[in-house]
Parts: structure tokens; C-alpha cells; sequence
């Protein structure tokens, strides 16, 4: 556990699930939640303690915002979910499907910059990356399937996490200076991805059968990170996938060098 006065903080933006009448758990009440393997993929390592940021409904004049979050936690993690609305990169929904969620964009959108504003460290995970993207300018591929020709499968829903492709490491890139080699394979659970690159965004891997790009960092002394996979789904047995310690040693570092 970290040994200075008080342990890491680092603050995790929460999964919204909406109000709803038809919904028999907590009578369909609007609740904020956790993956729980998020959490413990944190907790894991000992060098942080991971706490959720809570989101307030629209309506709700709430008294603490983003820029007392940002304040109050050492570094953000935005977990993955539910699809962006494209409103919100100034685009209409190609499919009702595809509709995604303003409400939980304007929040996680909102403590980016507030993150970014005050030199917190982030690390994006999935959609998390997507939403990094769009605060800083860039839009999405609404669906790889239709959208982008030859695209392999990033989204398989009866496999979900075991679905796994190969990615591979930009040249000078941090992530391949980090784990040391040039490519790798990693697991995926993504119909959406970067399109427009949002400024100050360098591309960190992509998919070299399609593409699609895969990891981001950007540019500069402040930390922003975003990774389209999702290390905390991660099995044990998974050995032939890339190893998710270096991700969180980077992001840890990089709180550890603003701390000091």
C-alpha cells in the first residue's frame, strides 16, 4: 500500500443505468455501478485505492461537481459501457442502436476536462478511450461491422471477452517501449472506435488487419491515456495476450511524478 500520509486515490467514473418503471431491482430506481473486476484489478496491486465518482442526475442542482472530483482524487479511470451518443461529436444516430447515452457523456466529459484542467492523470478503458477522444475534438466510427470495408470481428457478443485480435505498436510509441515488443494480442469487446483523432492525440497501436486504431496518448507533460481493450477482463489463463501490469506501472508512475 502506498506509504505517504494517505493512500492513491484513484477515481473511477461510474456506469449510469437509468430510471426505469418496467425494472424490478431497486424498483426501477436510477443507479450508479462498478464492474466489479474494475475494481479489483485496481485493488490488486496495492498502490491504490479505487473509489467510484458519482454522477448527478440533470435535474438535481448538485453542490459538488467535476472540479471538486478532480480535486479530491490523485488520478481518473473511465471504464468501459455503453455506446456515445453521437450528438455529442455532432453527429445523428446512423441506428437507434446506436443511440448511446448524452447523459453519461456530458458527466464523463465534463471530469475530463476537469482532469486535464488540473493535471490528473488518465487512463481510458474502451469506451473510456472513445470519450477521451471526443473531449478533445475527434469523433467515432458509429459501427466497425458496416462502416469500415474488411474489418474483422472487434465484437463478438457470445464470446464477449475472449474474443481476441492482434494489435500492433506504433513505431516510438510509449506502450511499445513499455511492453518491450512491437505487437501483441489483446481481448475485444467494441462495435465503435476512433475516427477523427482529437487534437494533441497521438496513435499508440492499431489493429493491423483493419486499422482501427487501438491505443492513444496524448502529446505533451499531462498524461492521457487510452487503450480500446480491456485489461480488467483479463483471465489468468489468458497467458498469450499482452500483460496489463505495465499499463497500470505507466499510469501509477505518472501520478507518483505529479505527486512529487
Amino acid at each position: 500500500m502506498h506509504t505517504s500520509d494517505r493512500p492513491v486515490v484513484v477515481g473511477i467514473s461510474a456506469s449510469l443505468l437509468h430510471g426505469d418503471d418496467e425494472r424490478k431491482l431497486y424498483n426501477g430506481r436510477p443507479l450508479l455501478y462498478l464492474e466489479q473486476s474494475m475494481a479489483e484489478w485496481i485493488m490488486a496491486t496495492g498502490e491504490a485505492v479505487p473509489l467510484m465518482i458519482p454522477a448527478a442526475r440533470p435535474e438535481f442542482d448538485a453542490a459538488i461537481g467535476a472540479a471538486d472530483f478532480a480535486d479530491a482524487i490523485d488520478g481518473l479511470l473511465l471504464q468501459g459501457g455503453v455506446d456515445m451518443a453521437p450528438e455529442s461529436y455532432g453527429e445523428e444516430p446512423l441506428n437507434a442502436e446506436w443511440a448511446g447515452d448524452a447523459e453519461r457523456d456530458e458527466y464523463e466529459l465534463d471530469l475530463i476536462r476537469q482532469c486535464l484542467e488540473s493535471d490528473r492523470p488518465i487512463l481510458a478503458i474502451c469506451r473510456g478511450q472513445q470519450v477521451l477522444n471526443v473531449a478533445l475534438g475527434g469523433t467515432l466510427i458509429q459501427d466497425i461491422e458496416t462502416q469500415v470495408d474488411g474489418a474483422i470481428a472487434h465484437i463478438d457478443r457470445r464470446r464477449y471477452h475472449e474474443n481476441t485480435h492482434a494489435v500492433r505498436f506504433t513505431d516510438n510509441s510509449k506502450l511499445r517501449s513499455l511492453y518491450g515488443v512491437d505487437h501483441g494480442e489483446v481481448n475485444s469487446v467494441h462495435h465503435q472506435a476512433i475516427q477523427k483523432l482529437g487534437t494533441g492525440l497521438n496513435v499508440e497501436a492499431r489493429s493491423p488487419q483493419d486499422g482501427i486504431i487501438e491505443a492513444i496518448r496524448l502529446a505533451g507533460d499531462r498524461y492521457a491515456v487510452g487503450v480500446q481493450w480491456h485489461p480488467e477482463f483479463q483471465e489468468p489463463s489468458q497467458s498469450q495476450l499482452l500483460p496489463t501490469k505495465p499499463l497500470l506501472e505507466d499510469f501509477f508512475a505518472a501520478i507518483r511524478r505529479r505527486a512529487q
